[in-house]
């Protein structure tokens, strides 16, 4: 007969930092995740109404599927992540780290329209579009550095 396990049913400990709910956060911390949920929220809007069109030429040739289903998902999860974002704080650490995975999974999209020459949001030189490209990594950071995610995946790794 075997003892039943003290750790059956609970999250994994090296994962516990994406299932316990944060802690206190520091203004400047608040006021970049508050402005990045912003971002999204108009963002995803823009996907959903008026920019619609801009955004398609964003989607690359080679996704196999409809560019405007793509662009309506992306700004549906976008909204999503705005309003997680400013409104779920108790759980910004889990939403830092979709909001960082989001935009890794659409910087095909910047890569396409630079390597395709597509012209879209004023980027209409070579330069415009290589320089754009930059600014995915900083979004990446920004989400995990204003939900305090960064923070507590490396507290998490010190308490090994």
């Amino acid at each position: 007969m075997t003892t039943p396990r003290a750790d059956v049913g609970k999250p994994a400990r090296r994962w516990s930092y994406l299932t316990t709910p944060a802690g206190p956060s520091t203004l400047p911390r608040t006021i970049g995740r508050v402005a990045l949920g912003a971002f999204l929220l108009t963002a995803g809007t823009g996907h959903l109404t008026t920019l619609r069109a801009e955004f398609q030429a964003q989607v690359p040739p080679w996704i196999p599927l409809d560019p405007d289903l793509v662009v309506v998902a992306s700004g549906v999860v976008e909204v999503a992540l705005g309003i997680a974002l400013i409104a779920l704080h108790r759980y910004r650490v889990p939403v830092g780290w979709i909001a960082a995975a989001f935009f890794v999974a659409i910087f095909p999209g910047n890569i396409s329209q630079y390597v395709n020459g597509v012209d879209a949001f004023g980027l209409n030189t070579d330069q415009a579009r290589l320089i754009r490209l930059f600014f995915q990594p900083v979004l990446v950071a920004w989400a995990l550095w204003s939900t305090g995610a960064w923070q507590a995946w490396r507290g998490s790794r010190r308490g090994r």
